[in-house]
């Protein structure tokens, strides 16, 4: 445990943020509107952890221990109170205690620390495999749009395996359980069957049975 931790506010959300992801969230329960003024006033991010268990509005969310710091980035007010608020995920936390005295939880946290990727074979030979099947699964993404794209990868693997996960459709404890992990090899060793899942998803061509309507300019009525 770091001798040093930092007071954070928390949003429990039913979803996994990565960090270098953008988010919109919309705010309508009293306390969170009073999370986000404070977190305005003094220009001071929050954090979005998934939610574990609630207690409803009698009581607190229950949320796991890895999350995201976001920073504010827009604000949208509407007449009644309600907000609408874009943030950008930044870096991990990891929530040693919490404080539930307080109109919504804070935690006291302390960073999540990535391991240094090793200059291996393996290790490059995993970035690399992730890098191209990312590009393929982009472009053919794009391509049945008819729009061709330039896909860029961030230099960085850390922020690579997290572009990759947020961009995949899992579901949040396996979200959740690459969040938490500090091995980046690791990370895009874990991205690889649903990476690979969603490619096949959109090179299989999609079948739908055909109606009379659909035929009517081959049906012969001699």
């Amino acid at each position: 445990m770091s001798d040093v931790l930092e007071d954070l506010a928390l949003f429990p959300l039913e979803t996994v943020l990565f960090p270098y992801a953008p988010m919109q969230i919309h705010v309508f329960e009293p306390r969170y509107r009073q999370l986000m003024r404070d977190c305005m006033a003094d220009d001071r991010p929050f954090g979005v952890v998934l939610l574990r268990s609630g207690g409803g509005d009698a009581g607190y969310e229950e949320p796991y221990m890895v999350g995201t710091a976001v920073r504010i980035v827009q604000v949208h007010t509407y007449e009644d109170g309600r907000l609408d608020v874009q943030v950008q995920g930044e870096r991990r936390f990891r929530i040693r205690r919490i404080d539930d005295t307080r109109p919504y939880l804070v935690g006291q946290v302390e960073p999540v620390v990535e391991l240094e990727v090793a200059d291996t074979e393996e290790a490059r030979n995993v970035i690399q495999r992730a890098r191209e099947n990312f590009k393929v699964y982009i472009e053919g993404l794009f391509a049945r749009q008819e729009l061709q794209v330039q896909v860029r990868f961030p230099p960085d693997p850390v922020a690579l395996s997290f572009s990759i996960a947020n961009f995949l459709s899992m579901e949040n404890l396996e979200k959740q359980r690459l969040l938490e992990l500090t091995d980046t090899v690791e990370r895009l060793q874990g991205l690889t069957p649903a990476l690979e899942r969603s490619l096949m998803e959109w090179q299989t061509p999609r079948l739908r049975r055909l109606r009379t309507e659909d035929l009517r300019e081959w049906i012969c009525t001699n």
